[in-house]
């Protein structure tokens, strides 16, 4: 997806740590959190990898999208596969595969988690220009995120929530328009099967309490601003994931330090849907793009993901979903 930010802040040490399983104290009684498996999601995540880039009307796409419905089945989760065909801005009709998986399915209070797992076409950041035109691998940009959220949904299987809980993987979100194309940028020219999603829920009239989007969110020492239209339309979701990761022991991974505003998933599920939604995405100081410097290039590979990184990330939203009324 394109986007866009405004950081200003410098960069600090990080001290990677791995949480174990334990118990919350409410107000009312006791929440045992299942441990998060940063092996699993490590796992789920080089999984998606083997099958090559996940660029729409691939065999490697329509070949990832079979395992990752099937995956959630497994795990439990009643499962909608919401296919359709979206025209991308060069005209390329692009056989797109929204894959949903509900659990606790009757429970009318909700949370929703979602990620993208397609790959961008062109690594059109790349510093060799030879590389530009070939397809990205998307092991953070896409699969970290992904791989999280299927070791959730193995353990939301295992373990009743109170709340019902939504999945969602979005298709053909990283195929907006390269700035090589010219002309004026859109937008809108990313994330299309969120915003096909949004204006056509899996369920008519569906909604949850609020959604959080994982994005990048598997990189070494990654770090995790307070993006700022997540802050606009939910400032309070923002506030109850940072301070649950800082309780958790990884406020270095969650800064409590405001971002930029960021184009990305959320934007869509907040305006067309609207339903209150966050990003969780990293953001790299260092990187002339403000994301790692493999983003968009042939070098977003396993090397640059993290079992710490993802483990942060899990553990902090398993303590939020499990905590929920």
């Amino acid at each position: 997806m394109r986007k866009i930010l405004i950081f200003l802040l410098p960069v600090f040490q990080l001290v990677t740590c791995t949480q174990p399983s334990k118990s919350v104290k409410t107000e009312e009684k006791l929440v045992n959190v299942p441990s998060f498996n940063s092996d699993s999601a490590y796992s789920f995540t080089q999984k998606q990898v083997e099958f090559g880039p996940r660029v729409p009307n691939t065999n490697a796409h329509d070949n990832c999208a079979v395992y990752l419905s099937s995956e959630l089945k497994r795990f439990g989760a009643e499962v909608i596969e919401q296919k359709a065909n979206l025209t991308a801005f060069d005209g390329t009709v692009l056989k797109s595969v929204n894959i949903i998986g509900s659990f606790n399915p009757k429970a009318e209070a909700r949370v929703l988690l979602f990620s993208h797992w397609d790959s961008r076409p062109w690594a059109d950041n790349d510093s060799k220009p030879e590389n530009r035109k070939k397809p990205v691998m998307a092991a953070n940009d896409g699969a970290s995120g992904v791989g999280v959220l299927l070791e959730m949904a193995r353990l939301l299987g295992k373990n009743s929530t109170e709340i019902g809980v939504d999945i969602i993987f979005f298709d053909s979100e990283d195929y907006g328009k390269p700035e090589s194309a010219g002309g004026e940028p859109s937008e809108d020219t990313w994330c299309l099967g969120t915003q096909y999603w949004a204006k056509n829920p899996h369920i008519p009239g569906y909604t949850a309490r609020y959604g959080i989007l994982l994005d990048m969110v598997g990189a070494t020492k990654a770090t995790f601003f307070k993006e700022q239209a997540s802050e606009y339309y939910a400032g309070n979701i923002v506030s109850k994931v940072w301070s649950q990761a800082k309780s958790l022991g990884f406020g270095q991974y969650f800064r409590d330090e405001k971002g930029g505003t960021i184009t990305d998933d959320h934007i869509y599920v907040n305006k067309i849907a609207g339903i209150p939604s966050i990003d969780i995405i990293q953001y790299d100081p260092t990187s002339s793009s403000g994301f790692g410097t493999y983003w968009h290039t042939t070098h977003d590979i396993m090397e640059n993901v993290d079992k710490n990184t993802l483990n942060a990330v899990g553990m902090t939203l398993m303590y939020v979903v499990y905590n929920e009324k």
